[in-house]
């Protein structure tokens, strides 16, 4: 009977401490009189988790993404990516992704997206030295302030960890399976959660701290096609060829006329003609 009301209390101690989570102090880690197996560790981790809170605080004041696009027409794709690759990296950037893609009557058109990441304080500059690379036809940066995004992270994180700790010295203190189990599956929980927003804390931060930028390379349309030489260029072998087959051509579409014509010949001209040489003959007589 004196197990089962132990149970009970602990049970809804734990409810309570729930409820409950802005209030973190070590007295109430240690409640039960006992000692956690770990709790030396658990008091490192949680004068780091403070440190922690408090930088995290002076870094939250200023977190800022910035992400950039711009379009350019190029005359040669692979060589003005090089170059804006060069400037990205020379300011301590690298490429996330790349793609490419031909487009024209001839599929000779060639067009390139790559996809930046830079180092916040340096975007502004690889953003106007990319913006010199050929012709621009669109051009546009934002910048989003997530503070209050990284402020409530912080906050949450930090009541979850105090309710770790509450949950850890009960679950040190427990005295029957069933209050053990309870603990261990709301400890699961909250460790899940803080794993969670901590994940999500730190895709943020690198957001803040690397901004993006989204460059599209587009070549510009040939007028005349790569194999296409001017006539004075040609081998004079190659142009006494060129003209036989020319000659060739001409003779052929005329014999080819030639047949399409021949049955109208037959069919309207000889009598067309025979009435005319009547017409003649009886005038001349």
């Amino acid at each position: 009977m004196e197990i089962r009301t132990k149970s009970v209390v602990i049970l809804a101690l734990l409810v309570m401490l729930a409820g409950c989570g802005g209030v973190a102090t070590q007295d109430s880690a240690q409640s039960g009189g006992g000692e956690p197996p770990a709790g030396a560790a658990d008091s490192r981790e949680n004068a780091k988790a403070e440190q922690s809170a408090e930088s995290e605080a002076v870094s939250v004041e200023s977190a800022i993404v910035r992400a950039g696009d711009v379009h350019t027409r190029v005359s040669n794709t692979t060589q003005s990516r090089d170059r804006i690759t060069s400037i990205v990296r020379t300011h301590g950037g690298t490429v996330s992704a790349s793609s490419e893609s031909f487009a024209g009557r001839d599929g000779q058109q060639h067009r390139s997206e790559i996809v930046y990441r830079v180092p916040a304080e340096n975007f502004t500059t690889v953003f106007e030295e990319t913006k010199a690379v050929g012709s621009i036809t669109h051009a546009r940066s934002n910048s989003t302030d997530v503070s209050d995004q990284l402020t409530d992270l912080n906050a949450r994180l930090k009541n979850l960890r105090s309710q770790r700790d509450r949950l850890r010295g009960l679950y040190s203190n427990a005295s029957d399976t069933e209050a053990v189990l309870s603990v261990s599956e709301k400890l699961s929980e909250v460790q899940s959660e803080i794993e969670r927003l901590e994940a999500k804390q730190a895709a943020l931060k690198d957001r803040v701290a690397y901004s993006t930028l989204t460059v599209e390379l587009t070549e510009r349309p040939s007028t005349t096609s790569p194999d296409q030489t001017a006539w004075y260029e040609t081998g004079i072998v190659a142009a006494f060829l060129e003209s036989v087959d020319g000659v060739v051509t001409v003779f052929r579409a005329i014999v080819v006329g030639l047949a399409y014509l021949a049955p109208y010949l037959l069919v309207f001209g000889v009598p067309l003609t025979l009435a005319g040489y009547a017409v003649h003959k009886r005038r001349t007589e």
